[in-house]
């Protein structure tokens, strides 16, 4: 819980974890090239812990392997995320963490997009305006609170 007294989802719907792909013998070969794709993509932000509840994001269905997209070529990758509630207070806080995991575990020619699956948020236009903006995500990283809080949510925990 992010430090209040009072849930803003007391009681979200929770859903199994997809199974976690083999990997392949080429996996660990230099010599093949492995483009990233939506899968991968989604790997890397579906064990981030919910910042109010000890499950991830994938287990509250707030990040799925269809709202992930990667263009290898093209050097794109977009996430889109639904919060669990349409007036989820820690909406940005989500974003943000899904923008940094990618940001520290992506090679740096991706450009990275973090967005809110649309109609699925009261405020969605000015929390995508936020997570789509530089110097906005640079600010809210600077602070030692919000970046206490992403660090939360990005240490993992066996579930």
């Amino acid at each position: 819980m992010a430090g209040t007294d009072r849930l803003d989802n007391m009681n979200p719907a929770v859903y199994s974890k997809s199974s976690v792909r083999a990997p392949a013998p080429s996996d660990w070969d230099d010599d093949v090239y492995d483009a990233v794709d939506a899968r991968e993509v989604f790997e890397l932000v579906c064990d981030i812990q919910d910042p109010e509840h000890p499950f991830t994001l994938e287990q509250l269905n707030v990040v799925s392997q269809s709202l992930c997209y990667a263009d290898d070529k093209k050097g794109v990758v977009r996430v889109q995320f639904t919060p669990t509630i349409p007036h989820c207070s820690l909406a940005a806080l989500i974003g943000l963490s899904i923008r940094l995991k990618l940001l520290h575990t992506l090679p740096p020619r991706f450009k990275v997009s973090v967005e809110i699956t649309p109609g699925s948020h009261v405020s969605e236009a000015a929390v995508n305006k936020q997570l789509a903006d530089k110097e906005r995500v640079a600010a809210a990283l600077e602070n030692p609170h919000l970046l206490a809080a992403i660090s939360k949510c990005l240490t993992t925990t066996p579930q």
